[in-house]
Parts: C-alpha cells; structure tokens; sequence
C-alpha cells in the first residue's frame, strides 16, 4: 500500500541531485561556485547538480540541471547513493555518476565560475562542501582501480 503525507508525518525533505562525473583519465569535473552569500557553499569547488522541482524525481532533475547549468548531456547517468548536506541546506542529494570526455572549457556554463577536471589527488587542496566530498571519497572508494 501506497502512504501520502498525512499531518501527523513529517513534510518530505528538500531534495537535490548531483553528478560525479568523470573523463577516461579518472579525473573528476568540478564547478566552482559563485561567491554569493544567498547561495549555498559561495565560493566551493561542488559537482554539477542541483534542487528538484516539487515531484521532481532526482534522475530527472540531474539530466535537466547537467543541461541547464552546462549544456552538457551524458547518456550513462548511474545513481549511486544519498547523503543528507547537514551543514548546508539541509537537502537530501542524490550522487549519480557518468562519463564525459569533452572539454570542459568549451562548456556554455551559466551559474558558477568555472568547470575543470581534477585527478583524485589534487581534491585535497580544493575547498569542498563536507557532504560533496564525503560522496566523492565514496565513490572512489567503490570504483574499481
């Protein structure tokens, strides 16, 4: 049987989605945010992603901010797991990952700063929001070597 949110549930969390999303080199395409203090994380190196739209599903909200925030399209989109941003906005974001061997320089971003692909070992020097770096860390940790 199918449960609805009743009064004496709690509302359903805010929800976000964002890609790991990674080149045949292994290094991974981050987006450094815009220094705004309305934002959440101002001025971090974040994944591609975003909030869902009321009933959005997070399959469907990753695909449409990839495209929206970059015009990028990937046809491999895997979702990988959750992880509550607790020091954040609170959302719960789903982690997918894909492949994409572009250049990300030729990418038409429209919010943030800049992309760039890094290898795995230069994360450490990068300011990265807790829980994006927690799901990076997870997802490398998993990926066969």
């Amino acid at each position: 049987m199918h449960s609805e949110n009743t009064a004496t549930e709690e509302p359903a969390a805010a929800r976000g989605a964002v890609a790991i999303i990674t080149n045949r080199r292994g290094e991974l395409l981050l987006h450094l945010r815009d220094d705004l203090p309305h934002i959440a994380w101002p001025a971090h190196w974040s994944l591609l992603g975003g909030g869902c739209d009321p009933g959005e599903a997070p399959a469907t909200a990753i695909v449409r901010e990839l495209d929206e925030e970059a015009g990028l399209t990937t046809d491999s989109l895997t979702e990988l797991f959750e992880i509550t941003d607790h020091h954040g906005s609170g959302q719960i974001i789903t982690f997918f990952a894909a492949r994409w061997d572009g250049d990300e320089m030729r990418l038409p971003l429209s919010e943030g700063v800049k992309l760039q692909f890094f290898a795995p070992e230069h994360l450490d020097i990068l300011t990265i929001p807790p829980f994006i770096r927690d799901g990076i860390h997870r997802y490398l940790a998993a990926r066969p070597s």
